[in-house]
């Protein structure tokens, strides 16, 4: 695939202008899916936050205390890499994206406002903040559906893409309760995790359907894509893929339900199973959208900067990118395992 890209862009392998682009577009890549993971677990506990009894939901968000700040990062350098590094395209694509970006920016605010202020608020208004944020959770996670929906389309905005997008927004809002359904199964025991057990049953099928109707209107939607998958040595790999992401749901709808007929045990399983799942699929579209940032419209050529501009970018990024992994390994690497809550200490008389 390389050597075909470099004859027909008329770069040699070893040119900057072709060599850069590609390094930032993995970077970015990289920095969407860390966005996507981390930061989903969080979102996917602040929507379920609305449905657990008042006594259980301080519990939740104190889970969630040690990486809110740091999921939140992955948004801004994400943005900051797409505008600077991509400068001839994100005017066109967020113009286009207006609706969602906005519904995004409003529910990371709230978000971010509402857990603020409610570790400071006093305990009879604390209740409004954790309702803040939830709702914030929800907007973020439909924003999301609604953003992935109009890149998938190009932007259509047809009576049957219109209802595809609030569809998608739906399923993919479920596929982030999936994920923090499952992350607060491997993480408390208790009546939270068999809340969480029958949240995740309950969800987990309308995240399949998000993903099999992202699959279809993505091939069917653009022809390219459609005879990228199908035509050519690629499609045991397409096919490959499908299976794999059949087989991960299969196993996350039999080990919640064998949690319910037996024993509410501590596992990962639910949670490494839909990790896999937002994998492959985040690793579909990026193999379905590469080279283009636009489909078939606007490659990552197309959308650089100048070679100096990029080569100013990755000296910033040789210098920055070891300590963001080293900061990011540090605090989410306790993010695994049982968490057991606090002990009051003992005080005597």
């Amino acid at each position: 695939m390389i050597d075909t890209l470099v004859s027909l862009l008329g770069f040699s392998a070893q040119d900057p202008a072709f060599w850069m682009p590609l390094v930032f577009m993995g970077l970015l890549f990289a920095t969407i899916v860390a966005g996507t993971v981390l930061d989903g677990f969080d979102i996917g506990v602040g929507c379920l936050v609305l449905f657990a009894p008042a006594p259980l939901r301080p519990r939740m968000l104190s889970l969630l205390s040690p990486w809110r700040d740091a999921n939140e990062f992955w948004l801004f350098l994400g943005m900051g890499l797409f505008v600077s590094v991509f400068p001839h395209a994100w005017g066109s694509i967020m113009g286009q994206l207006y609706l969602p970006l906005s519904l995004l920016a409003l529910g990371v605010m709230l978000r971010s406002v509402s857990f603020e202020l409610r570790l400071r608020a006093p305990i009879e208004m604390q209740k409004h903040w954790l309702a803040g944020f939830a709702v914030g959770s929800l907007v973020t996670a439909v924003a999301h559906g609604i953003l992935l929906a109009q890149l998938v389309v190009s932007y259509q905005t047809d009576i049957g893409y219109v209802w595809f997008s609030l569809f998608l927004g739906v399923c993919v809002l479920l596929g982030y309760c999936l994920l923090g359904a499952s992350w607060l199964i491997m993480r408390v025991g208790g009546e939270l995790r068999v809340r969480a057990v029958m949240w995740g049953r309950h969800v987990v099928r309308w995240a399949a359907a998000g993903t099999v109707g992202l699959s279809v209107v993505l091939a069917f939607a653009n022809t390219g894509v459609f005879l990228k998958w199908s035509d050519g040595p690629q499609w045991p790999l397409v096919v490959s893929l499908w299976g794999g992401l059949l087989i991960c749901f299969v196993t996350i709808e039999m080990c919640l339900q064998r949690m319910i007929n037996r024993s509410y045990r501590t596992t990962a399983l639910p949670f490494a199973m839909t990790l896999l799942v937002f994998l492959a699929t985040l690793g579909g579209l990026g193999y379905s959208f590469f080279p283009y940032l636009v489909l078939d419209d606007i490659t990552i050529w197309d959308a650089a900067a100048s070679v100096d501009s990029l080569r100013f970018i990755l000296a910033a990024s040789v210098v920055a990118l070891p300590v963001v992994l080293i900061f990011n390994i540090w605090v989410y690497w306790r993010m695994f395992g049982l968490s057991k809550p606090p002990s009051p200490p003992r005080f005597r008389g």
